[in-house]
């Protein structure tokens, strides 16, 4: 069970539907519970808890983070995020790609045109759109390295 979590994790820090770092922490859990915190304890644990909580919520603070270094203000991210469940509605008839699908490209298209609609600059609107999917990657990226982290933590309390 444990193990099986924490690949399911790993898929689930590419996968945005999956919460990724949370899976492969409550993997290490089910181990430690699993044989009474021998060779992995509460402090462990707590440390890799506080890198899945980071990892899980990086999306929140790195898309704006990288929406304002490039000019942008905080109602692009929350245009993107309309646009995003828009979007997963929209082609929610495609089973679970075409829902991640479109809300990745509602997310772009929203705050492409919001922008567009803002500053009447097709330039500023790409901008936009690939600031947000700079934020996402970035985010992407986070989650992909903190899970191999605690893979790896969890690797070497247990096996070395």
């Amino acid at each position: 069970l444990a193990l099986f979590l924490m690949m399911l994790g790993l898929v689930g820090s590419v996968v945005p539907v999956l919460p990724g770092a949370i899976l492969v922490w409550f993997g290490a859990l089910a181990w430690a519970i699993g044989e009474n915190f021998q060779r992995l304890n509460w402090p462990t644990l707590i440390v890799m808890g506080i890198i899945a909580i980071v990892a899980t919520f990086s999306e929140y603070w790195l898309a704006p983070l990288t929406q304002k270094q490039s000019g942008f203000g905080w109602k692009n991210v929350v245009v993107a995020m309309v646009g995003g469940i828009v979007g997963g509605i929209l082609l929610s008839e495609v089973p679970i790609i075409g829902t991640l699908f479109g809300a990745a490209v509602g997310s772009v298209v929203g705050v492409s045109a919001f922008t567009f609609w803002q500053r009447r600059n097709f330039r500023d609107a790409m901008r936009a759109g690939q600031a947000y999917l700079m934020g996402c990657a970035l985010s992407a990226l986070v989650e992909v390295t903190a899970s191999l982290l605690m893979i790896a933590i969890f690797a070497w309390r247990v096996f070395f």
